[in-house]
């Protein structure tokens, strides 16, 4: 798992990836607080692209943004055919999915906390 470099907080990692995802017109972002649920991480963010060529296109624009603003190197999984994209950034992990492959998995229910709605998350 990459490690943020000396200095970067998981807060500064979110906050530059939602801005990079938000630019790139990603649709329907969660971000998801994962502290003290797990050791993978500290937040989760979940978006959509509208098609294949779009979702790698905004995951290989996050991993330069994140290496140019942060010195931060990131690992890409499942760029290869554009349905589910893994964006390991260390302390936030990010997916990047096909609206239908989103619908299919439905990452965020398995996440959110008991009785809260992702879409108002």
């Amino acid at each position: 798992m990459p490690e943020a470099p000396q200095g970067v907080t998981s807060e500064t990692l979110l906050t530059q990836i939602v801005e990079s995802l938000t630019n790139d017109k990603a649709e329907e972002l969660v971000q998801i607080d994962l502290r003290g649920k797990t050791a993978i991480g500290d937040y989760m963010v979940i978006a959509s692209g509208r098609s294949s060529r779009q979702v790698i296109a905004i995951c290989e624009k996050l991993a330069d943004r994140l290496k140019e603003a942060l010195g931060h190197r990131v690992l890409l999984e499942g760029k290869t055919t554009g349905d589910w994209i893994v964006v390991d950034a260390g302390d936030v992990i990010v997916h990047v999915f096909r609206p239908e492959v989103r619908a299919f998995y439905q990452l965020e229910k398995m996440w959110m906390p008991v009785g809260v709605d992702p879409k108002n998350a």
